[in-house]
């Protein structure tokens, strides 16, 4: 087995969760297929580039960009991350660079969360992780977009936690108030300048390195750390897809 291919207990928590083909001709290895697309994700590479283990490159690309349309990788990882308690939720951004391959759409075209930040054209991936540093929920944004303008993409539709924590980015009575409204409690300290300061208790925010911790391993995949996918849905696939691997090697080290 290749360094980044799926081991066996991976192999078997993901394939129940692959669309089912009943008809026409058969698909090509879908593991095979798989195994290329991590690789890419992994090193970065370009799809020409990918070994010929997994077979041709053209049709691991197909299965990535049809999936990515189809929304199929959304709902795999959303299967995953649906076991989790969802007890804490952690709530953070990251700005990710974009190539020059990724920042060539035509002007006046669909939003694919491309902008311009300190760093240049860029894109932030906003996330929100449980108790043990797994993604439960990612949002794509333009670069210089607001942290606050995602919260409420983030948590909705999650079941209420009894606890949001984020830093002091995140200091809004909207976002307070739509935490309280849940069910939950907010953990954000306040904006240095206000003149009342808001209390956080220290023991739980202090577990706001979880959601740090989980970048720090989403940009192991060089294809996140960078992003070089023109389309929004294909570099959120990508995303989609690291974060399915952190939850696949968390299952596989409880099995």
């Amino acid at each position: 087995m290749a360094r980044y291919d799926l081991s066996e207990v991976e192999w078997r928590l993901i394939e129940p969760l692959l669309p089912n083909k009943p008809r026409g001709v058969a698909r090509v290895d879908d593991r095979r297929v798989i195994n290329g697309i991590f690789y890419v994700l992994r090193t970065g590479s370009p799809w020409r580039d990918l070994p010929s283990r997994y077979g041709p490159h053209t049709t691991v690309y197909n299965r990535y960009n049809r999936w990515a349309k189809a929304g199929v990788w959304l709902r795999i990882f959303e299967a995953l991350s649906a076991k989790s308690p969802q007890s804490l939720h952690l709530i953070d951004s990251s700005i990710i660079r974009a190539h020059q391959h990724a920042a060539g759409g035509k002007k006046g075209g669909p939003d694919h969360a491309i902008g311009r930040s300190r760093g240049g054209l860029s894109t932030k991936i906003n996330a929100v992780v449980d108790q043990d540093g797994l993604p439960i929920r990612i949002v794509l944004s333009a670069g210089q977009a607001s942290d606050k303008a995602a919260v409420a993409d983030l948590i909705e539709g999650l079941p209420p936690a009894r606890a949001l924590v984020a830093d002091r980015g995140y200091d809004a009575q909207a976002i307070i108030d739509l935490v309280r409204i849940r069910g939950g409690c907010a953990h954000i300290p306040t904006q240095r300048d206000r003149k009342v300061q808001r209390s956080i208790d220290p023991e739980i925010y202090r577990q706001r390195n979880l959601v740090e911790r989980y970048f720090c391993k989403l940009k192991h995949f060089r294809r996140v750390a960078t992003r070089f996918d023109k389309l929004a849905r294909n570099f959120l696939a990508a995303v989609l897809l690291a974060s399915t691997r952190l939850w696949l090697r968390a299952y596989e080290s409880t099995t």
